[in-house]
């Protein structure tokens, strides 16, 4: 009978992500033993206790030097078969997005996508998710045997439980380099060493009243910056050239849940509110006191943003240094 929580913990240099904690801590309230994965890296037994796992169970090997849907959705399923868990939690990030729909398939398991809040409600797990651009919150419950959620970041905390370090068990996938139908030949990283957009806790997005590429650079960049924070575009922007498209936050774009989001003339369109609407705080600058996006703020600056984002970015630079 499956039983448990098993979270899909995703590693950066060794070391568990940030997602990977707000799993397993919010895990750790939901009722059951909870036990982690981790494919393809190592991973300190210690940091995942405290953090609510009593077991970590890792699958390495030739076939997962690098990300790769076929060998990881095997690999995962062969986990599962072994913990037998009631729930298996990831993030709704680019690979939780890639893997986890095609393990539903590949096991029969019912999922849950983009995940904002789980609850424990008659002993089973309850998700609520953000729908329609955000305009409705749906509750969803899995029938299945195991049931698959995936968690948008930042939706949990990250609080240690203390417990003590986690048994580490090395799980045989059967996967070999030559089951892959892809192989990776080369992966060029970003010489930005900012957060993913997907994973910050701090957004700054320019829309297209920034004016040009020099506007971008010479505003948003630079209050991201003082602001430890990451920058961001509406799809506006990103289509006139003024920021990348790995930039872009809305329906076609990224979507973000950060503690904390500046638009910074964006007028908030329907397409970009869907991709930021559940942050915690939204402060938006706008010269238009009737835009849009003015009605889904926690704090609206109705000024230039020449003006202000200068102004903000020297406070900022005073007090966070």
């Amino acid at each position: 009978m499956s039983s448990g929580i098993l979270v899909f913990c995703e590693t950066d240099g060794g070391k568990l992500k940030k997602t990977a904690l707000e799993l397993l801590s919010k895990a750790a309230t939901l009722g059951g033993e909870v036990s982690a994965v981790v494919i393809g890296g190592s991973v300190d037994g210690a940091e995942a206790g405290r953090h609510g796992a009593a077991t970590v169970y890792t699958v390495n090997g030739d076939a997962f030097g690098a990300y790769s849907t076929d060998a990881w959705v095997k690999a995962l399923a062969a986990v599962i078969a072994k913990v037998s868990p009631a729930v298996v939690l990831g993030a709704a990030s680019p690979i939780g997005k890639d893997l986890f729909p095609r393990l539903g398939a590949r096991i029969g398991a019912g999922a849950v996508t983009e995940v904002t809040d789980l609850s424990n409600v008659g002993g089973q797990v309850v998700a609520r998710r953000p729908v329609y651009a955000g305009k409705v919150i749906a509750t969803a419950k899995v029938k299945s045997a195991v049931g698959l959620f995936t968690v948008r970041p930042n939706s949990f905390a990250v609080n240690p439980t203390g417990g003590g370090a986690a048994s580490v068990v090395a799980v045989d996938a059967g996967v070999s380099a030559a089951d892959l139908k892809t192989q990776v030949v080369e992966v060029r990283k970003s010489a930005q060493a900012t957060v993913d957009l997907t994973e910050a806790d701090r957004i700054v997005s320019g829309g297209r009243s920034v004016k040009s590429v020099e506007g971008y650079d010479s505003v948003i960049r630079p209050l991201a910056a003082a602001l430890r924070a990451t920058p961001g575009a509406s799809r506006a922007a990103v289509d006139a050239g003024y920021a990348p498209h790995s930039h872009q936050v809305g329906q076609t774009g990224k979507v973000v849940n950060p503690t904390l989001y500046i638009a910074v003339g964006i007028s908030g369109a329907i397409q970009h509110l869907a991709g930021m609407r559940t942050s915690k705080v939204i402060v938006s600058i706008n010269k238009d006191p009737e835009a849009p996006i003015f009605q889904h703020s926690s704090y609206g600056i109705v000024d230039d943003l020449f003006t202000i984002c200068p102004a903000l970015q020297r406070e900022f630079e005073a007090v966070i240094g």
